[in-house]
């Protein structure tokens, strides 16, 4: 841990998987000389003051804001606008404002307008996560050896931005800086295009007639089980994500199109060279994923197996 990325006050606006583990992370790592948090919930404040994580659970947006040094949006990028205006009279002359969402032009859009000069903008999206959410589900490892991508507006200060540099490299993450319509192209293919066609399978397979909903949960160790991990994810978040970046989104989903009917062709016609020659180039983007430390490399992508006992 470096000075640059300690905070006296850090203050979290929402406390899901990614803000619950930003606290528990700077927790353990003495990132934040006090850390402050608020929820929507009133049931989740209550169940945050339970768990202990954080020095202080407060009842509005702008009274967790006050005083802070960073103060980040653990919320749907749908929200993000609304709060903004909300907390813009109480933040502290040269405090770092971010987020977490992982739509960025739109989070500046709608963000940016209502922050005061004397306040850093630095928008953020910590490329990690799982198919859970709430105060519980949150742990200190979550940003380990992930990317974490800042996407400050253009003019942002400089050491603002490598401020928070710090404090996600500190927590574990590798730390990546673009434009945020670069991220959001990106994005579009790495994260949400794969997640628009999660939810797709599942519902065709819920849909299907021919097959029982007892046969899809029975026989889902296949490739299906993996996709229902990722249609598992917040419907709220995902909702948003496709709205805000829906131009990145339907133009990636028109060149997968158009990759698909490609496939369909090859298999209509027996194409088998054809078939063979794209699942071979694909395989290798994989490993080249769990070359870099991306995924395991173990089998069954590191899925215990219990013991054949001998009868």
């Amino acid at each position: 841990m470096t000075a640059a990325g300690h905070f006296k006050r850090v203050a979290l606006i929402g406390f899901g998987l990614i803000g619950g583990s930003i606290a528990r992370a700077a927790k353990l790592q003495g990132l934040a000389s006090e850390i402050i948090t608020t929820a929507r919930s009133e049931a989740t404040r209550a169940r945050v003051a339970e768990l202990g994580i954080v020095d202080s659970v407060v009842a509005t947006n702008a009274e967790a804001v006050e005083g802070a040094d960073l103060v980040i949006l653990c919320i749907p990028v749908g929200a993000c606008g609304a709060v903004a205006q909300e907390i813009a009279p109480y933040l502290k002359a040269g405090a770092i404002i971010s987020d977490v969402g992982s739509v960025k032009g739109s989070i500046v859009k709608d963000m940016a307008p209502h922050l005061p000069a004397n306040v850093h903008f630095v928008p953020a999206h910590p490329v990690a996560g799982t198919e859970h959410s709430g105060p519980d589900s949150g742990f200190a490892e979550l940003f380990i050896n992930r990317w974490c991508i800042l996407t400050p507006p253009e003019g942002t200060d400089v050491s603002a931005t490598e401020r928070l540099r710090a404090f996600w490299a500190a927590m574990g993450a590798k730390v990546e800086i673009m434009t945020p319509d670069h991220h959001d192209l990106v994005l579009a293919i790495t994260s949400h295009l794969p997640h628009l066609i999660a939810y797709t399978i599942v519902g065709t397979a819920d849909e299907l007639g021919q097959v029982t909903s007892s046969e899809v949960i029975k026989f889902s160790a296949g490739g299906f089980r993996d996709f229902t991990r990722i249609a598992a994810s917040d419907p709220t978040m995902w909702r948003d994500v496709f709205l805000a970046n829906k131009e990145a989104v339907l133009e990636m989903l028109g060149t997968f199109n158009e990759d698909l009917s490609k496939l369909t062709r090859a298999i209509r016609r027996g194409d088998g060279e054809a078939l063979f020659d794209h699942f071979t180039r694909t395989r290798a983007i994989r490993r080249g994923i769990v070359e870099i430390g991306q995924d395991s490399a173990a089998p069954d992508f590191g899925r215990p197996h219990l013991p054949l006992k001998k009868q």
